[in-house]
């Protein structure tokens, strides 16, 4: 959930690690601050609480001449967003820095133990305990005193250390918390995130679970705690630096949702066989005749993910007719699931690192079942842990509320269901349908898209609310669940999504004239119900804002607002209905004055649970 970002080369670090802050505040934004090894001062800090243009004016007309440090952006978990909390962090005599993404669990413990030995802190963090527990271990061999204190540590950890008696390296470790090595030409780079170091190298190496890493400017050697020396593998990163600049657009969130049309084609492509009826998936890494004996599935996620995987819930039921349950990640692992051979397991997450996700599917894989995942960054936890699966190919995301990994999971769910349901029950020219319908959905979205005025204007009407009500039948309810996080992400106004029919449970007390309501109403098999939550609501003086089909103008006649989609297969809409809620909660957030790519006490990848 936080950034970090190490240089070791010729050059002067410092520039690169600002710039790498940059690319890394959507992951951490309460704080910051940067450490580099001076040959004549020892180490130089600077930190500062509050956003990376705060440390740029701390440092504004000073010189840094340092051609090695470390750099971290920060979301607070132990420990309030000050200065003296934000990393980097140090011994106690300032000799040995370190910055840190993740939870130490037996923090206290450690603490006790070490201020029995001498050790005054000066923070509230978790981290300090680390750094002064490397200290203890320090003898003049940096690689060992990090192994040494990591062997201690229980929790999770993505970390760079550096020394002033060490000047030639960094040492970089992770468990639980992603890290990757930047392989340059007499230069090398760290970062808990590719985007941090993609405008100076496009190769990587990402490190494994256990492992510790000592870079040098001219090469790396890669060990595990156990001393156990690893072959690294160079991947070539495939994203562009283009990816991840906003392109003209105001904000990151505002570009990725233009960039669906492009995205989900992306996730489709080479893998719509139309002609016979059934998508091409081969990194499920499982035989035709293992899927037709799968039993049962269980979908695992979290937020935006979760939703996602509802809808698949939807999809994948009624055409394979297998029985499906969804989880969230967090509570799956405590509750002692039943599962068998016979049970296949999904995991979703967009960044392939998201802890409560990981640890659901390490507790599967224990159990002895097979897990499948769907996850957007190659090379991540996810990818490697997983029996197989299936990339997104949603290129980088960067705007905290996720829009186009969303839309690009629900594809990749979409494919997944038609292709069970072709082992089963669905028909050569139903399938063929099926795949002619998504193949379709890219040019919908733009067809949305082209229609954005209109969304803006009605955000326009309603952005002075601060209450809102989502609501949607069937596929559509869980499509409901996502447009009220969104807007609750990034406007702040409280939004709540339920499936249209029990709002006369308890919502409906809190419907007025003051309590827009968002309704999903397609011309799809519960049309007719849901039309009648719409009287329900206008009863009751609510202003019905309704997502609906290309053409119906009974609707119209109804409600005050009406954002048209054009139809598909009722069980592919949410990749369609989703959209105007994208750009709803977008322009309502702009109008507020919100923080729209950096919304408060949010990060983007969750690695800690």
């Amino acid at each position: 959930m936080c950034g970090i970002v190490g240089y070791n080369g010729s050059r002067q670090a410092l520039p690169i690690l600002i710039e790498g802050l940059k690319r890394l505040e959507y992951r951490g934004y309460d704080s910051a601050g940067f450490v580099l090894a001076d040959p004549g001062d020892g180490l130089r800090a600077e930190k500062c609480a509050g956003k990376i243009t705060c440390l740029e004016e701390l440092i504004e007309g000073r010189k840094f001449n340092s051609t090695l440090g470390i750099a971290h952006t920060r979301w607070a978990t132990h420990g309030e967003p000050t200065v003296v909390n934000a990393h980097p962090h140090f011994d106690s005599k300032h000799e040995i820095a370190l910055v840190h993404n993740g939870i130490i669990e037996n923090y206290r413990a450690l603490k006790a133990y070490l201020e029995s030995q001498g050790h005054a802190f000066r923070t509230e963090t978790d981290t300090e305990v680390l750094v002064h527990l490397v200290e203890e271990y320090y003898e003049g061999d940096l690689t060992e005193a990090v192994r040494m204190a990591l062997t201690q540590v229980e929790g999770t950890y993505g970390i760079a250390v550096i020394c002033s008696n060490a000047q030639d390296k960094i040492v970089a470790a992770r468990q639980g918390s992603p890290l990757v090595i930047g392989h340059g030409d007499g230069e090398n780079f760290v970062a808990s995130d590719v985007s941090a170091i993609l405008g100076h190298t496009n190769r990587a190496v990402y490190l494994k679970e256990g492992e510790i890493a000592t870079i040098t400017a001219e090469g790396y050697e890669i060990t595990t705690k156990e001393k156990i020396q690893c072959t690294p593998k160079v991947e070539e990163i495939s994203w562009t630096l283009d990816m991840i600049e906003k392109g003209g657009y105001n904000h990151f969130m505002l570009k990725e949702i233009h960039e669906q049309p492009i995205t989900l084609r992306n996730t489709i492509r080479g893998r719509l066989n139309i002609e016979e009826g059934i998508p091409r998936l081969n990194g499920l890494n499982l035989q035709y005749d293992q899927l037709r004996k799968i039993e049962r599935i269980i979908i695992t996620a979290c937020g935006t993910s979760w939703h996602s995987a509802l809808i698949g819930e939807y999809m994948i039921e009624e055409l394979s007719r297998v029985p499906v349950e969804v989880e969230y990640a967090s509570e799956f692992r405590y509750r002692s699931p039943i599962i068998d051979e016979n049970t296949l397991l999904f995991v979703i997450s967009q960044s392939g690192e998201t802890a409560d996700t990981l640890a659901a599917l390490r507790e599967a894989k224990n159990k002895g079942t097979t897990v499948l995942g769907i996850c957007n960054v190659v090379g991540s936890s996810i990818a490697r842990e997983t029996d197989g699966g299936v990339y997104t190919h949603a290129g980088p995301e960067i705007g905290v509320a996720s829009t186009k990994a969303f839309t690009s999971q629900v594809m990749v769910l979409a494919n997944i269901a038609v292709l069970l349901g072709r082992m089963r029950q669905v028909s050569p020219v139903r399938g063929m349908e099926l795949m002619q319908a998504l193949d379709r959905i890219p040019e919908q979205v733009d067809q949305i898209l082209r229609n954005e005025g209109k969304i803006k204007d009605i955000a326009g009407q309603y952005y002075q609310h601060n209450n809102f009500l989502y609501l949607g039948r069937s596929v559509n309810y869980p499509t409901a669940l996502e447009g009220a996080l969104k807007l609750k992400e990034i406007s702040y106004i409280h939004a709540e999504g339920y499936p249209a029919a029990e709002m006369k449970h308890g919502p409906i007390a809190l419907i007025d004239e003051k309590m827009p309501v968002v309704v999903i109403a397609l011309k799809d098999p519960v049309y007719g119900k849901v039309l009648s939550n719409i009287e329900e609501v206008k009863a009751r003086s609510g202003h019905v804002i309704a997502i609906a089909s290309e053409g119906d103008t009974e609707i119209a006649e109804k409600v005050r607002h009406v954002i048209y989609i054009p139809e598909t297969f009722h069980l592919f809409t949410p990749l369609l209905s989703i959209i105007p809620l994208q750009l709803l909660a977008y322009y309502i957030a702009v109008l507020r004055d919100c923080d729209i790519d950096q919304p408060r006490n949010l990060a983007k990848s969750v690695t800690v649970e």
